[in-house]
Formats: structure tokens, sequence, C-alpha cells
């Protein structure tokens, strides 16, 4: 059943948040002129959210391997839309802005990101080790790849299927987020950053990132998707 948008949000263990980030999602789409799905890539979650999901009338897609990664490249697969935007579940992204990036997907863009290191973000929501981890990650993929993103690793983002569906994306983890634009970039997609607001999760537990060996991951991939050409 096609669509205009697919909605993706990778899902692991997200009961808290789900709910209300859905809720706050229709509540922007339905005001637009899109045909759109909210798909939720659950990476087999042991909580509540697949039935929270079905329960707010979300497409569900299971993911059994752990993995960032893993879940949107499941989602993608899954995806009804000519459009998708992905972001998180966990209420950090503020899902008003969808429109500002569906706008540029309609101008033309194959890739349009958002970055959230601009004056609407304040500095708690993310913590210091996490912004300048992922600002010098950003640099150097810059450096290596001649982008000019202020920020390689938001997790709100736009993107045609079609253009993606011709990329092999296959990073499982965190650095899905870094593969998804070096590889865009060496296949000239036309790409558009955008500043988006950013908060603080909604979350009471930690998040699923793990600084240090996320980080590394980043920096290997990074580096070996330049040289191995």
């Amino acid at each position: 059943m096609k669509k205009d948008v697919t909605i993706l949000l990778p899902c692991l263990n997200e009961e808290k948040t789900l709910e209300i980030c859905i809720k706050n999602i229709k509540e922007v789409m339905d005001k637009l002129k899109y045909n759109y799905e909210i798909l939720v890539s659950d990476n087999n979650s042991s909580d509540s959210s697949v039935k929270i999901a079905k329960k707010n009338k979300a497409r569900v897609c299971v993911e059994e391997k752990r993995g960032y990664g893993n879940a949107l490249i499941n989602g993608i697969k899954n995806a009804y839309g000519k459009y998708i935007v992905m972001l998180d579940c966990d209420g950090s992204y503020n899902h008003k802005d969808i429109p500002k990036f569906l706008k540029e997907l309609d101008n033309g863009y194959d890739l349009v990101m958002g970055n959230r290191f601009n004056k609407k973000t304040k500095k708690e929501a993310s913590p210091f080790s996490h912004r300048i981890g992922a600002r010098i990650l950003s640099v150097y993929s810059n450096i290596l790849y001649g982008t000019k993103l202020k920020d390689y690793h938001c997790g709100l983002r736009a993107f045609r299927k079609d253009k993606i569906d011709k990329i092999k994306l296959e990073c499982d983890g965190m650095e899905f987020a870094s593969e998804i634009i070096i590889k865009a970039k060496l296949n000239n997609f036309r790409i558009k950053e955008i500043d988006t607001e950013y908060f603080k999760d909604l979350r009471e537990k930690k998040s699923h990132l793990v600084p240090i060996r996320d980080g590394y991951r980043h920096l290997k991939l990074i580096t070996i998707l330049k040289f191995k050409r």
C-alpha cells in the first residue's frame, strides 16, 4: 500500500514515551497534505511497546537482531512511503519540525539532515561527552568527505526511499547514522541540513548510546569507508 510519507520510529523498550510520540506525530501530520503512515520498527522489545504501537494505530515490523541500524534498515525495507522521516521515540525531537524536512524533499533534496547544535537546543538536552563526541566526529567526516554538515548524528532526518534503496546500508549499530550520510555523499545525493530543536529525552532510563564504544564504531566506519574505495 503506497503512501506519500512513512514516519519511521526505531523502538527498543520505549513503553514510557512511545504513545505520546505517536500522538504528537499524528497531530502534526493530520494537518498536512500527505497520505502517511507511522511505522514502528521494533527491535524485539521485552516491554509493552508493540502493544502500545498497535493500540495507537501505528504499523509494526519487528527486527529480532538487536541494534539501531538493524531496526532502521528493517524499517526502511518495510516502509510504504515515497518519503521516509526517521526520528527517535523518546521525545527528544520536536515533532513540529517534521514539515520542514518534508518541504526540502519536495524541493528536490534526497537526504535532509537535522542539526541539533543551534541556539534552540539547551545544554541539558544531552551530556557534554555526547555533544563533544558528535562534534568531533562530524568535523572528521567533513574533512574526509568534503561535506559541510554540523551534525552527522542527528536522529531526525528525512530521505527519498527510492534513493536510499539504491545504496547498500548494512551497519547494525549506532554507526548507521554516519553510514547513511557517507554513502549518500559518495552516490551524489543532494543533501540539505536544517536546524532542529532537541530536548532532554523523556525516558527514565539510560540512553541506548554507549559513548566510547559507539564513538569508536563511528570512527572506524568513517575511516574504512574513505579508504576502502
